[in-house]
């Protein structure tokens, strides 16, 4: 295991956000490579379909977490644009997004994010855009 890898039991919680709702479970995290996860079960839409909006946040947590750890100290990720196209539905499994840098500035970071399926079929395919700002 590299020091990348996120032991399970050095998991972060987020208690009471919605990455704690989801089940997003972050798997590896480093400069210009993040990797989450989440089940399909209890994110999906009526139909038993993955929801996009699920899938659309765990590629907006992915994102954000790499431009966190791109931020230079004393600046913190604040998301500003995130387009999401979705090429297949998912029923069942887990859901896996990573994160790789399109842009990493002084003041602005932007990614891609594949979200893919158990089976590595592409799910959905996401940007996001972030301004680094001042923590407060």
């Amino acid at each position: 295991m590299s020091d990348a890898d996120v032991p399970a039991d050095q998991q972060p919680r987020w208690p009471g956000t919605l990455m704690e709702r989801l089940g997003v479970e972050l798997l590896r995290a480093e400069p210009g490579h993040v990797v989450a996860s989440m089940p399909v079960d209890g994110n999906t839409q009526p139909h038993g379909l993955l929801h996009g909006g699920a899938t659309a946040a765990l590629a907006e947590t992915v994102g954000s977490i790499a431009a966190g750890l791109h931020a230079p100290e004393g600046r913190v990720p604040v998301g500003t644009e995130l387009n999401a196209t979705h090429h297949r539905s998912v029923r069942e499994g887990r859901v896996t997004a990573t994160a790789t840098p399109l842009h990493e500035g002084r003041r602005t970071a932007s990614y891609e994010i594949t979200v893919v399926d158990d089976a590595g079929r592409r799910v959905c395919t996401a940007r996001l855009s972030c301004l680094l700002v001042e923590a407060t």
